[in-house]
């Protein structure tokens, strides 16, 4: 058989050009690309952020004991103990966490309404304003706290465990000093 003066295809050649075209049809899909899926929040982070949401419910409840009444002064050693505590939590909360969404839906790891306990303690004078919080109420939260320290030292890292340890026996030293004092 004779060759013509026309362009000689190989094979070699002609599977290359179908791989080639194969591989720039599949880039030029008309499917939308799908977004990755959102970032899982740190677990750390969400313990963390749930800590700190407890300890200003606690320093909250101690502000508006101090307010209510004469114990002002026995009580404040308790409030700065707290605040000492809320500021260690902080430092060791990651900046990205303080402003993400992930980490302000949690759940509050201390008593979620500690008001609602002290407005509903028998302990409560009924000349006290409806904003007092008596000793006792102080009491329970701080039994609260400090019994479900255990609970979130499971999930953390050795850091934040060993100073959720020191706010636990911290709290539970409370409860017992609490108890001391009179409304």
């Amino acid at each position: 058989m004779k060759q013509t003066g026309g362009v000689r295809v190989t094979r070699r050649a002609l599977l290359g050009t179908a791989a080639a075209a194969g591989l720039a049809a599949s880039g030029c899909s008309s499917r939308p690309a799908t977004p990755p899926p959102p970032a899982r929040p740190d677990p750390q982070a969400v313990l963390l952020a749930s800590l700190i949401r407890g300890k200003e419910q606690l320093v909250a409840l101690y502000q508006r004991a101090e307010l209510a009444g004469g114990a002002a002064a026995r009580l404040e050693p308790f409030r700065q103990r707290h605040v000492a505590h809320l500021t260690a939590l902080r430092t060791m909360l990651p900046r990205s966490a303080a402003s993400s969404p992930h980490t302000s839906s949690a759940p509050a790891a201390s008593p979620a309404s500690p008001g609602a306990s002290a407005a509903a303690s028998p302990d409560s004078s009924p000349d006290s304003s409806p904003d007092a919080v008596p000793v006792a109420a102080l009491r329970d939260a701080e039994r609260r706290a400090a019994a479900g320290r255990a609970a979130q030292m499971a999930g953390a890292s050795p850091a934040l465990a060993q100073l959720l340890a020191s706010i636990g026996a911290c709290e539970a030293v409370h409860v017992i000093a609490l108890g001391r004092l009179r409304d």
